[in-house]
């Protein structure tokens, strides 16, 4: 259970960090936003950037743990690149909307927070869906699994417990990136159209 577990709370804290950091960032830096040349869509970037490195860390000492275990990394390790950029690019495209919104409704932040709150309670990070007696199949199943972070969590337990490949889920691979893409272009327009009442706001 401890390495089933670390597998589902690994990438969710990159998510949780990554996110948090980068909705602040323009607050944050402030004094760079209010600069004509400075290219403030760099920020909340950089903010996921640095979150990524704590996330290697991470990542490291699980596969460290598995090897406690006498589970050694095989081909299949391959796939952390993969997922761990699915991750990236999820939490950057929604990095763009809050970062955005937040200047003008600082409340968002807290809001945030309680939303991560229940969204790891609502991703199984720290349940299975056969332990709740849910069929794989239900309607409460797939609507959960409507996450996007449920794909990736379970990205990583495919790849170092499960040891499927990620193109034998296509049907889920092809809505994590429909999703992340609609939301990333949803969140750079949104960026685009508010970033020239940062500075008076700010």
């Amino acid at each position: 259970f401890v390495l089933w577990l670390v597998c589902g709370l690994v990438p969710w804290f990159f998510f949780q960090e990554a996110l948090v950091q980068s909705t602040n960032a323009l607050i944050e830096y402030s004094y760079l936003v209010k600069k004509v040349v400075f290219k403030i869509s760099i920020l909340p970037l950089i903010k996921v950037i640095a979150s990524l490195f704590v996330h290697i860390f991470f990542v490291a000492f699980t596969l460290v743990l598995f090897c406690c275990y006498g589970y050694f990394p095989d081909l299949y390790v391959i796939q952390l690149l993969y997922y761990s950029f699915c991750a990236f690019a999820l939490v950057l495209s929604m990095a763009y909307i809050t970062s955005a919104v937040v200047v003008f409704f600082r409340d968002l932040t807290h809001l945030i927070t309680i939303l991560l709150q229940i969204g790891i309670w609502m991703t199984p990070i720290m349940w299975d869906f056969t332990d709740m007696g849910i069929s794989e199949s239900a309607l409460a199943a797939r609507i959960l699994k409507l996450n996007p972070m449920y794909y990736i969590v379970s990205g990583y337990r495919d790849t170092f417990l499960m040891k499927t490949w990620f193109w034998e889920h296509a049907g889920w691979t092809v809505y994590f990136w429909i999703f992340t893409i609609l939301c990333f272009l949803f969140g750079s327009w949104v960026f685009k159209r508010l970033r020239i009442h940062f500075a008076d706001v700010l």
